[in-house]
């Protein structure tokens, strides 16, 4: 049987890059290696999500693949992030690596920028899930299992009240109007911590709700740290 192609996954912990690993190991047409991750060093908690770190690794662990973290200061520069991700892109080359996979779904001006700063790296990316419908997709999601947390709200596209609310039927129901079931486009981001892409769920605790840069943020903590100090 001819070997598959060696892939990474871009991993931000939410239900899209969950749901696309579900996608992959079902199609088996690439043999999803790692989990790729941008962390802020300064606060250890993964870019934008906000996610810790230390619940990162024991998602990682329970998707059962290793993590490649890539450290990035806060703020970021667009000239660092991509300095960054330049060395992240050679060190894949080196280990045999040759796709990188996004969850993205249908923005087409990011899928663009992924693709023009992968062809200077010859690394090829692809996207599985790309062009879902997001309604539907949240309901296949759903009824597989998968369930996730809001840990980032723009209070500009969504009521703040929806940050630390559980991504569920009920949840999908509430959203308002105009607001992606799915939170393409940037409504809000959520940290998975059960479905069929897991060998098993993640317990997790409902931290502080903070506002700050404009966004609203849920902090979310594993079950064994609950309660210690952001």
């Amino acid at each position: 049987m001819a070997q598959l192609p060696k892939a990474w996954l871009a991993w931000s912990t939410g239900k899209d890059s969950a749901w696309a690993l579900h996608t992959l190991r079902k199609r088996r047409e690439y043999d999803v290696v790692a989990l790729l991750t941008t962390v802020n060093r300064t606060h250890a908690r993964v870019a934008m999500h906000a996610v810790r770190e230390a619940l990162l690794e024991i998602q990682a662990r329970a998707a059962g693949l290793p993590l490649i973290t890539v450290p990035i200061p806060s703020p970021c520069t667009n000239e660092v992030y991509e300095i960054a991700m330049a060395a992240a892109m050679k060190r894949a080359q080196e280990e045999g690596v040759t796709h990188v996979a996004f969850g993205d779904l249908f923005l087409e001006d990011i899928r663009r920028y992924r693709e023009e700063r992968l062809a200077a790296c010859a690394i090829t990316p692809f996207f599985p899930i790309w062009r879902s419908d997001t309604r539907a997709l949240a309901e296949e999601m759903l009824a597989a299992g998968l369930r996730a947390i809001i840990t980032c709200v723009d209070p500009t596209r969504l009521s703040r009240d929806f940050a630390g609310k559980i991504w569920g039927e009920s949840l999908v129901r509430e959203l308002p109007p105009g607001v992606d079931s799915c939170g393409e486009n940037g409504e809000f981001h959520t940290f998975a911590f059960a479905g069929p892409m897991f060998q098993q769920s993640i317990c997790i605790q409902p931290g502080q709700i903070v506002e700050r840069d404009g966004f609203i943020f849920a902090d979310v903590l594993p079950c064994e740290t609950a309660g210690s100090p952001g």
